[in-house]
């Protein structure tokens, strides 16, 4: 646990691939040996401090089914004690195809994680994928990054405006299920309410 915790430490400052065995076991405390003993390799390494990576983030990231501002909150939490490390592993993945997988991983989590606390809160409609998609962007880190770091926001602030957009998202109805919305668009209804 100490090894695969030195990987998913190292991670979150240092590009993939540039960490080292080497690296990993001073982080660890142990001996290269004792790394390759455990693990076989660097690919294996790597792979099994993804997968306990995953667990942690899925452990971290638990709240209660159906709570807008408890999950808002626990998001936000994860995003600042991980944020920056998810930031930087995005920005590898067009250049490491190792990274471009945990990446894809980590939108997997994140879209399940949509769907356990926030699905029971989005009516059962043919939008249901829409509305989860825009629940996925409200709560992604890049979200977080944009109110947190991009625009320098407190931690307060930005859970703030968060929630505000999760709470947008599950009152605000489809464009095409507003009245007259989609028949405007269809030149059907051309009322104009101002008089000449």
């Amino acid at each position: 646990m100490r090894i695969l915790d030195a990987v998913v430490e190292l991670a979150s400052r240092t590009l993939m691939s540039q960490i080292t065995l080497d690296d990993v076991a001073r982080a660890a405390g142990v001996t290269v040996q004792t790394v390759l003993r455990r693990f076989g390799n660097r690919e294996a390494l790597l792979d099994a401090a993804h997968e306990h990576g995953v667990r942690t983030v899925v452990q971290e990231r638990r709240a209660p089914v159906g709570d807008v501002r408890a999950a808002v909150e626990v998001v936000v939490d994860h995003y600042e004690h991980r944020g920056d490390s998810v930031v930087l592993m995005l920005a590898q993945e067009g250049t490491d195809t190792r990274v471009a997988g945990m990446v894809q991983r980590g939108r997997e989590v994140h879209r399940e994680w949509v769907i356990e606390c926030l699905g029971s809160l989005v009516e059962s409609t043919s939008d249901r994928e829409a509305v989860l998609d825009l629940l996925a962007v409200a709560t992604d880190v890049l979200t977080w990054k944009q109110l947190r770091r991009d625009l320098g926001l407190d931690r307060a602030t930005t859970a703030d405006r968060m929630e505000a957009l999760v709470r947008a998202v599950l009152h605000a109805q489809p464009p095409h299920a507003r009245p007259g919305v989609a028949a405007a668009r269809t030149g059907e209804l051309l009322d104009d309410p101002v008089e000449a």
